[in-house]
């Protein structure tokens, strides 16, 4: 059976060896039969901005990951990544404080722009992958959980694009981007992939709505990990045509009823940081949000729910505000209330937190009525 590890809290580092603790990914390395295998780090530092902004991997997270690494006595890693078509990987290494891990823990920093790519050929499409993501030996993945412009969402499928040659990001947009993220994880494969989902962007991949949903999950499946992503900020996994498409290719499974989600900690015990990230958007989402005390994971999961419902053109009809928070605890009141502190209100959407196409699909049942 596939797993899923899931933990809340907002301190990347810890929450990072505390799942792969769990998940003991040195036996996986351990079996390469290399006494030094090359392992790289593949983060998302699409623009150079720090994490804050919803865009880029939490440096902590990263931290975590090779503190934990180094405790099982590896220490040949790397940081890779390229950036978005005319930003630059150096500037991001620095911007996001990737620098300060590379000198912390003597790892390099590969910025593939400047590498050489291997061509293959899949279904007639020829697809450039860059040669020094292929001699990694085992590749974890770490993307940050956020929506996308085109795809709708981004996550650990699409952020092996990273490891394309800037030309190649082009064909990829020439070719509808679903197809040949699909191909890329047929060629590239993830080892193991670790997601931020401490801060996202609410609607762009390149940041400035930032949301706060303090989670981490991490698997070995990345297409049954996009598909758990993409329910946690309102779609289904078919709205996702590469997840589909992935699946169908065998990179892995997208069926959640076959998957053990092992949640190593209460999403109510997770150390709170309740500070709400501001832009333009998510205080117009706001109006329809009544928060007592609320956690960033239920408040992350409403302003989700709530943009998709905006996207179908049916916020503005909504005349019921959400209540969240731990200030509705054990009060029996009449109206919508999310989450499990809020069992006591006339109509209630279990979960803590439920994920935000759970609260999309009660908003659009309430409309039918």
């Amino acid at each position: 059976m596939n797993n899923l590890y899931l933990m809340f809290g907002d301190d990347g580092e810890i929450m990072a060896q505390t799942i792969l603790a769990r998940i003991c990914p040195e036996k996986d390395i351990k079996a390469l039969a290399k006494s030094q295998p090359l392992i790289g780090i593949k983060p998302n530092l699409v623009v150079s901005q720090p994490a804050e902004w919803g865009a880029t991997t939490s440096p902590a997270l990263v931290r975590g990951v090779i503190k934990y690494l180094n405790s099982k006595g590896f220490s040949n890693i790397i940081i890779l990544e390229s950036s978005w078509v005319g930003d630059s990987t150096e500037k991001a290494f620095k911007e996001c404080g990737y620098q300060e891990i590379s000198e912390e823990f003597d790892v390099p920093l590969v910025d593939l722009k400047q590498d050489k790519s291997k061509r293959f050929e899949i279904d007639g499409a020829v697809i450039e992958v860059c040669e020094q993501a292929l001699a990694v030996d085992y590749l974890i993945n770490m993307p940050v959980l956020k929506a996308h412009c085109q795809t709708k969402l981004t996550c650990a499928l699409k952020n092996l694009k990273g490891c394309i040659p800037d030309k190649e990001k082009r064909h990829f947009h020439a070719l509808g981007l679903h197809h040949p993220i699909a191909y890329l994880n047929t060629i590239l494969r993830s080892d193991l992939t670790i997601v931020d989902g401490i801060i996202g962007d609410l609607t762009y991949e390149g940041g400035g709505n930032p949301v706060k949903m303090n989670r981490v999950l991490a698997a070995k499946d990345p297409v049954l990990l996009d598909a758990y992503a993409a329910e946690l900020i309102g779609y289904a996994a078919e709205d996702i045509k590469y997840i589909g498409l992935a699946e169908r290719m065998g990179v892995g499974s997208s069926d959640l009823h076959g998957v053990d989600i092992i949640q190593l900690n209460r999403n109510e015990d997770a150390p709170a940081d309740e500070e709400i990230l501001a832009s333009e958007e998510t205080d117009y989402l706001r109006q329809w949000v009544k928060d007592e005390n609320a956690c960033s994971a239920c408040y992350g999961t409403v302003i989700h729910a709530l943009q998709r419902f905006k996207e179908l053109g049916k916020l503005e009809k909504l005349s019921d505000r959400l209540h969240i928070g731990q200030g509705f605890r054990n009060k029996q009141m009449k109206g919508i209330g999310v989450g499990t502190c809020t069992k006591g209100f006339s109509r209630n959407i279990k979960g803590c937190p439920p994920k935000a196409v759970d609260v999309l699909h009660f908003l659009k049942e309430q409309e039918k009525r």
